[in-house]
């Protein structure tokens, strides 16, 4: 069936072609179910880039991004290309698609399946029922601010050099983000930095605060240090409904939040940029998970946060929430009913291998759509 809706799929490294096969089936079921289809191209990307064209990321390949609706991505690196320099690491692709898509607003979900609350390791009480969304701010920050860089100082001294650096239109567009996923949320935003300490943070706190003030004064606010979030996040996580912060306190607090879930092969992100006029942004999804080379090619991962990924594009970008939502519920029938991959395994279920996983969600969908 002809489509208008592009999708570059990008599998790259590790445990990424089996997580990302899945993906691929439901992509056909909903061309056969529900008359839903997309104009569909893979590439390469990571690793798996670097041994066919020398690169992390090829120019063709970014043209396609640029081009694309949405791109979704699998996972990138592993110990074979560990000992590259670092500026064409696997890791460099995906920054490349973060910069020059212009990805600002990193989106993490951390939910706790109730049928999964015991791989939490928090007490059960702690994390049933969790449902918070991280907003992480992805193109600024002391991940891209310069000067960077590691200089020789002579006499066997060196020095490493990283800049936190943020203007008052980055802080403000990634707020806005939260606060508008806050409206249909929970309408509670917590903003996280450390202006105890940091110009930078003071800086992020009055810019946030002001555009609270000016546009979204019906959506609670509320200011924390990034190290007591830390701390709260394990302490009692449900005062959360949106947290928003910098690219270096997003990139820990997310990881922190989703290992609250018991796996960060249940999670999924998006990666958001601005929108034209027309509505139209580009976008990026992929699960948490990294690339698991010891386990790939061994039917063990875990395809759910790929999946989950893919109904968060469908969301985001397609304006198919309805799809997304079956998706979902799909993962979340096949977990109560017991079936577990390898990370998420526990007394009493069953363990079962990356397409099974997926044989079980599909059948799930089919019951759906019946």
């Amino acid at each position: 069936m002809a489509s208008n809706r592009s999708l570059l799929v990008l599998p790259g490294d590790g445990i990424g072609p089996e997580v990302m096969r899945e993906v691929y089936r439901v992509v056909e079921w909903m061309d056969h179910r529900r008359h839903v289809s997309f104009a569909l191209q893979e590439d390469l990307v990571g690793g798996s880039a670097i041994d066919a064209h020398g690169v992390p990321l090829a120019d063709a390949t970014m043209e396609k991004a640029q081009a694309a609706d949405a791109v979704l991505l699998g996972a990138v690196g592993g110990p074979k290309w560990d000992n590259l320099d670092f500026s064409v690491k696997p890791e460099r692709g995906l920054l490349r698609l973060r910069k020059e898509l212009g990805l600002f607003a990193n989106l993490r979900p951390a939910i706790c399946f109730s049928a999964l609350v015991e791989a939490s390791s928090l007490k059960p009480e702690i994390v049933e029922g969790l449902d918070i969304m991280i907003v992480r701010e992805l193109t600024g920050g002391v991940y891209f601010g310069e000067p960077r860089g590691i200089e020789d100082l002579g006499n066997g001294e060196r020095r490493g050099v990283n800049t936190q650096v943020y203007t008052t239109s980055e802080i403000h567009r990634v707020a806005r983000v939260a606060f508008e996923l806050a409206r249909k949320r929970g309408n509670r935003v917590t903003s996280c930095e450390k202006a105890n300490v940091m110009e930078s943070g003071v800086l992020w706190r009055e810019e946030v605060q002001k555009l609270h003030d000016a546009e979204y004064a019906d959506v609670g606010l509320e200011h924390m240090y990034a190290d007591n979030a830390a701390m709260q996040l394990v302490r009692a996580p449900k005062q959360f409904d949106v947290i928003v912060t910098d690219n270096l306190f997003g990139d820990i607090l997310s990881d922190e939040a989703a290992m609250l879930t018991g796996s960060l092969g249940m999670l999924p992100s998006a990666s958001l940029g601005d929108a034209d006029a027309t509505g139209r942004r580009h976008a990026l999804y992929e699960p948490v998970h990294g690339s698991a080379p010891d386990i790939a090619g061994k039917e063990l991962a875990n395809p759910i946060a790929t999946l989950l990924s893919f109904a968060m594009a469908l969301r985001y970008s397609f304006d198919l929430a309805d799809d997304a939502t079956m998706i979902e519920t799909a993962v979340q029938q096949v977990l109560a009913g017991g079936l577990r991959t390898a990370d998420i395994m526990s007394t009493g279920k069953a363990k079962v291998s990356t397409s099974t996983m997926g044989d079980a969600i599909v059948r799930e969908l089919d019951k759906q759509a019946a």
